[in-house]
């Protein structure tokens, strides 16, 4: 059974960007928690292991067994840890479009990110880099993210792929 994430938490795990690996697998385990209902027992049963103890070492000590990683990931529901190894190799990921048309919804949520953006910049630079460039960067990545999104949408327009969601 799943629980409802409010607006706010669902917002919260999109943009979410773990910093380390330990983070992201403890922020899956939250995510799976707080999204899904499943206690730390209940990921491990889900993946096939005897023993949840094992997943207590493995994201504490942050040595995760590499072949479980997209099982865990599945399980809980989120992938923080393909966003941590991207972002540690510098690499920006991009959701696969589903091929469905934009509609002016997702215009206006683009137009919106971008200015939002545009905006954190200037400030950003206007202070001569005295403020924080955390949210700065997180806002640019983003975009940068969405307009990747339609990039590969709109490329594969002509081609419509298969709906294989129920």
């Amino acid at each position: 059974m799943s629980a409802r994430l409010s607006p706010s938490r669902r917002k919260f795990w999109k943009t979410y960007q773990p910093t380390t690996l330990r983070a992201a697998l403890e922020g899956c385990k939250e995510h799976a928690r707080e999204a899904r209902n499943l206690s730390v027992e209940r990921i491990a049963t889900d993946m096939g292991l005897n023993d949840h103890w094992s997943l207590y070492k493995w994201i504490e000590s942050g040595r995760f067994p590499a072949v479980l990683l997209t099982t865990y990931q599945n399980v809980c529901g989120i992938n923080l840890v393909t966003r941590w190894m991207a972002m540690h190799e510098r690499r920006l990921l991009v959701d696969m479009p589903v091929g469905k048309a934009g509609d002016e919804d997702d215009m206006v949520a683009l137009a919106t990110q971008f200015s939002q953006a545009v905006q954190l910049l200037r400030d950003f630079y206007k202070s001569n880099g005295a403020t924080d460039p955390a949210p700065v960067l997180d806002a640019l990545r983003s975009h940068l993210e969405s307009v990747a999104h339609h990039h590969i949408n709109v490329a594969g327009f002509s081609q419509p792929e298969l709906d294989f969601a129920p």
